[in-house]
């Protein structure tokens, strides 16, 4: 791996720009550099828009003969909703091309190399790899194992608690923090909560765009709201079974037929999962029902028993907690985290790679989760 260039670093910025609004594709940027340089840059849209490649060479026009492309991942060499976009690199001329990585698509996965090469173009691989698995960490664990990238994320008081001990819960965090999390829902594919969520605070789970003059909107891009509910208590009327976004439900077979009716002719999905040994939907399969539905990423947001299965599981890949300068106490309160937990704290958790952001008052703390055993 090396530290990207200032080429390189552009592009990188623009996929950052578009990072999860992509999906199920990856966050593509891409420059096109002559003498010194850039006479074109692109950003790949979303499913049936010019790739990053094909974009940047045609805002270079005739500069891109003899050009150097700095993308962020591998060109593709198949046909898809768009042609490849190795054969724009050789129609426009480019005689150089820089990547991070290979694409683990099997589709491309060295082919697109493989063919850049062969028409004797010199091909640069590893420039600015960590920066750019960053970028598509989640797509790269989607096409890799089939399964969605899992975010947890939770907003507590200083002492660990998510409610009050009546169970009100607003507001934990500030409203910058609240403007941040509806912003991190348009970049993700689905959100996920527990059936008590949604009986305690019946949340909408949509994305919401948010400024100082104007009333909050619904944003044009939605996720699937995911509501895990294993014996059926979700009622009809729940915000999250409305409000102009599509909403998963997934139950046992515990739960009554008639309620399932119901809830699908309020407009949700159900989804009869395999229960776990304590009667709960069994987690693995829901990521891989979620993974075949093209769920590339899903954020886990409560409520505390939620969580701690997750955890418990060790299916988390990143945390963003949002610790508020807040005293709740009581022995009674909720937790962000329940479940099983560590019997010694050897075998906490501690996150990697740690980031750690102010939100108004709030502190982000942002990390991966490395699980022992695991060979990360």
């Amino acid at each position: 791996m090396s530290e990207p260039s200032a080429f390189m670093a552009r592009a990188l910025a623009l996929a950052r720009e578009v990072a999860g609004r992509t999906s199920p594709n990856p966050a593509v940027g891409a420059v096109v550099v002559r003498d010194g340089r850039i006479v074109g840059e692109g950003t790949y849209r979303g499913p049936g828009s010019p790739h990053g490649e094909a974009a940047a060479l045609a805002a270079a026009g005739e500069a891109a003969r003899g050009s150097a492309v700095y993308v962020t991942l591998e060109p593709c060499s198949h046909h898809g909703r768009t042609p490849p976009c190795v054969e724009a690199i050789l129609a426009a001329g480019a005689a150089e091309v820089h990547f991070p990585h290979l694409d683990p698509d099997p589709r491309v996965s060295g082919r697109g190399r493989a063919r850049l090469e062969a028409a004797g173009i010199r091909v640069v691989v590893g420039e600015g790899e960590a920066e750019a698995r960053r970028v598509n960490e989640a797509y790269l664990k989607h096409r890799t194992t089939g399964l969605p990238f899992v975010v947890a994320k939770f907003a507590a008081s200083l002492d660990g608690r998510i409610a009050a001990t009546s169970g009100d819960s607003r507001w934990v965090s500030g409203p910058q923090t609240r403007v941040w999390a509806h912003e991190l829902r348009t970049r993700i594919d689905a959100i996920a909560v527990g059936v008590n969520t949604v009986l305690v605070d019946d949340p909408q789970l949509t994305a919401r765009v948010e400024s100082a003059s104007d009333p909050p909107r619904l944003a044009e891009r939605q996720p699937l709201r995911v509501v895990i509910d294993s014996r059926g208590r979700t009622p009809r009327e729940a915000k999250a079974l409305g409000c102009g976004a599509r909403t998963l439900v997934a139950t046992t077979d515990v739960s009554p037929e008639g309620w399932r009716r119901e809830i699908e002719d309020a407009g949700a999905r159900v989804a009869v999962l395999p229960a776990d040994g304590r009667g709960r939907v069994e987690l693995p399969a829901l990521l891989s029902l979620l993974g075949e539905s093209e769920v590339v990423t899903l954020l886990v947001e409560g409520g505390g028993v939620l969580l701690g299965s997750f955890f418990d599981e060790r299916l988390v890949d990143k945390v963003h907690a949002i610790l508020a300068p807040m005293i709740i106490g009581g022995a009674e309160a909720p937790a962000a985290v329940a479940g099983v937990g560590a019997a010694r704290m050897a075998d906490a958790l501690r996150l990697q790679d740690v980031s750690v952001e102010r939100l108004g008052d709030d502190v982000l703390v942002t990390g991966y989760a490395v699980w022992r055993g695991d060979g990360a």
